[in-house]
């Protein structure tokens, strides 16, 4: 199992972007639940965002979570930020 890590700056964004969208949450649940599982499971849609130097899984087919893989180092997972495709703009 892999650890989730949720940074305080990430944690600032859960609860407005829950605010907004409050029927993602067991969606959401489940999403981190299987990426703690298995990163690589085909349902995640994990791929690689090489301007942000980062990865993205989906929530669902319009939002996802941004986040870093350190698989190789210790198996932390670090999230970044969620949202829709506009997350990868900034």
């Amino acid at each position: 199992m892999y650890r989730i890590i949720r940074p305080h700056s990430y944690q600032k964004k859960e609860p407005k972007f829950f605010k907004k969208h409050p029927d993602l949450i067991n969606q959401y649940t489940k999403t981190l639940k299987m990426l703690s599982l298995n990163p690589g499971h085909c349902a995640l849609r994990l791929h690689e965002i090489k301007q942000k130097n980062c990865h993205s899984v989906s929530i669902n087919m319009q939002y996802r979570i941004l986040l870093t893989l350190k698989l190789l180092d210790n198996g932390d997972i670090v999230l970044i930020n969620l949202g829709d495709h506009d997350i990868y703009k900034h």
